[in-house]
């Protein structure tokens, strides 16, 4: 299969293009990032499906063996799942690495792909085909569904006897939808509203690289930065620095600016709109950075468990009891002491 999507590069590239040209004027320039395959995309999707050859064969694995008092001999085993269904959106890697997943751990596979690359989509599932075709294992095991209408992802979603889980992958419409009216076994995978909270001890050079990488490398993605809170004891100092390397040095080199939604004591050290109440629960996908002023370390806490998605959430401090508090306290699924939470990704 990894080898078959490289030979198949030209044919995937050709794909991508007619949904990017179709999707152009629709959909935001970062949505459009989202979407865009070059060659370095395609290698990167290939070297994820050979990275699971490496990975031990899941199925059969035994976990747990007890034999009891009267010779009775329980065991848990590893079994695969059997056909899982995929509803996704316009992310083209998301269909190699999900078709290779469910394969690797015993499992068929029934992908949705989002409309805006259904072309793309049909180009890798037919290019992974091709490559099953060489093997002892049935290309039909990856099926994709050709009609990408709300009405498909309903079917899906009620279809009790046909699939025995399904997964959503992207935005909080399509999960909460999938949520409130799957009939099928779900698992729930989380949108996000990834944290970075700047610390009264925090190495500001420090906060400012992590900031800058987290927010503006890719801002499209889910483990990119929404929300930024920072102590109030850091405030006067950070934030125009901040606006510095997200606001003015964007705009003198051609880049995009972050636009800042400002609560009200952030709003006394740099510019911006003022912030509404949900611009703490959004995910943006966008140059826009939620800014909110805590006055300590347990407020920050307190703030990222009401509002946070429990994906990514990062603290930049020199303080390690504050490290120690923040990494025990915030429940998220990774949680991050001085990094950028861009880390969340891949294998």
């Amino acid at each position: 299969m990894a080898k078959q999507l490289w030979l198949s590069r030209a044919d995937i590239l050709a794909a991508n293009e007619l949904d990017m040209n179709a999707a152009k004027g629709k959909i935001s320039d970062v949505m459009l990032d989202r979407l865009y395959l070059d060659e370095e995309r395609i290698a990167a999707m290939a070297e994820g499906i050979r990275q699971l050859i490496d990975l031990e064969d899941p199925v059969g694995q035994v976990l747990e063996r007890t034999e009891l008092d009267n010779g009775l001999v329980i065991s848990k085993q590893r079994v695969a799942m059997g056909v899982i269904g995929i509803i996704y959106e316009s992310r083209p890697n998301v269909t190699s690495d999900a078709a290779a997943l469910a394969l690797k751990s015993g499992s068929a596979v029934v992908l949705r792909s989002g409309k805006d690359a259904y072309q793309t989509a049909l180009a890798i599932v037919t290019a992974l085909k091709e490559g099953l075709a060489q093997t002892e294992i049935s290309p039909d095991c990856i099926q994709l569904v050709s009609d990408t209408s709300r009405a498909s992802a309903q079917a899906m979603m009620k279809a009790k006897g046909y699939l025995d889980l399904l997964i959503p992958r992207g935005g909080a419409g399509l999960i909460q939808a999938v949520v409130e009216n799957a009939t099928v076994p779900v698992i729930e995978t989380g949108t996000g509203i990834v944290h970075v909270y700047v610390d009264k001890d925090a190495d500001e050079d420090k906060a400012l690289s992590i900031i800058n990488n987290a927010k503006t490398s890719r801002p499209s993605v889910c483990n990119a930065m929404e929300v930024l809170l920072v102590h109030e004891d850091k405030a006067a100092s950070f934030l125009p620095r901040l606006e510095q390397v997200l606001v003015a040095d964007r705009k003198e080199t051609g880049l995009e600016p972050i636009q800042f939604r400002l609560d009200e004591k952030a709003s006394q050290f740099v510019s911006g709109h003022a912030a509404e109440a949900q611009d703490f629960d959004t995910e943006f996908l966008d140059y826009v950075l939620a800014v909110k002023v805590v006055s300590s370390l347990e407020e920050a806490v307190a703030h990222i468990e009401a509002h946070s998605t429990h994906h990514s959430d990062a603290i930049v401090t020199e303080n390690a009891e504050a490290a120690a508090y923040f990494t025990d306290q915030v429940d998220s699924a990774a949680v991050y002491v001085n990094a950028s939470t861009r880390f969340t990704d891949g294998g």
